[in-house]
């Protein structure tokens, strides 16, 4: 039901696409990392570089997928023969983007707020190839809902876990059964790419997908 994407855009250029072409992950995030190799992928890592600041009255879902499309498109412009995945992935309540937290103390603070509530966690994914053009862009959302949390199961939890590493100071896949009551959505979604989409928008690159 959350997983409806957000935006969807496919660009096409003339010509066809050469098969095998080499699949590059613009992320140096061993969580997407390992995601795509436990679906039987294993791509180049090439991270980008780019400036990933919200932009003024920029939403959650338009600011991930700018910030896709800029980490693909960096990637590709380099590497225009190659298969380009960006992704970029918040955790939002409301309409506020909870990213990492700058020390334990914040943590606890994102922890606290989102006690008890449902929040989302979308991410933007763009898989580009430079030569012929060819795009997909799309946000994948899904929602979580916490648990009633008291004060020492925060401090248990972030004892536990490094959650100065993680997007709203926590993961699904680390204890996560200790905070998380609920998920309507993909689960790998939350640890930081939607692997099964992913995966249904590849064939069309002409990359070789596992068996």
């Amino acid at each position: 039901m959350s997983t409806q994407n957000a935006n969807d855009s496919d660009t096409s250029g003339e010509g066809s696409l050469s098969p095998h072409p080499p699949f590059v992950l613009a992320s140096a995030s061993p969580r997407r990392r390992l995601l795509l190799r436990e679906a039987g992928l294993r791509p180049v890592i090439e991270p980008a570089d780019v400036d990933e600041t919200q932009h003024p009255g920029e939403v959650p879902a338009e600011y991930v997928l700018r910030l896709a499309r800029l980490k693909a498109g960096c990637v590709s412009e380099r590497l225009p023969g190659a298969v380009v995945l960006g992704a970029d992935t918040v955790v939002v309540l409301g309409q506020e983007v909870y990213g990492k937290p700058s020390s334990v103390a914040e943590a606890r603070i994102f922890l606290r707020r989102l006690s008890g509530r449902t929040h989302h966690v979308l991410t933007g994914v763009c898989i580009v190839r430079g030569v012929p053009v060819h795009e997909a862009a799309w946000v994948c959302r899904t929602a979580v809902r916490f648990g009633e949390l008291t004060d020492a199961e925060i401090d248990t939890y972030c004892g536990l876990v490094n959650t100065l590493d993680k997007a709203g100071a926590y993961a699904i896949q680390e204890h996560g059964h200790m905070i998380v009551a609920a998920i309507d959505g993909p689960r790998s979604n939350v640890i930081g790419l939607p692997t099964e989409e992913v995966l249904s928008r590849l064939a069309e690159f002409g990359l070789e997908l596992p068996g």
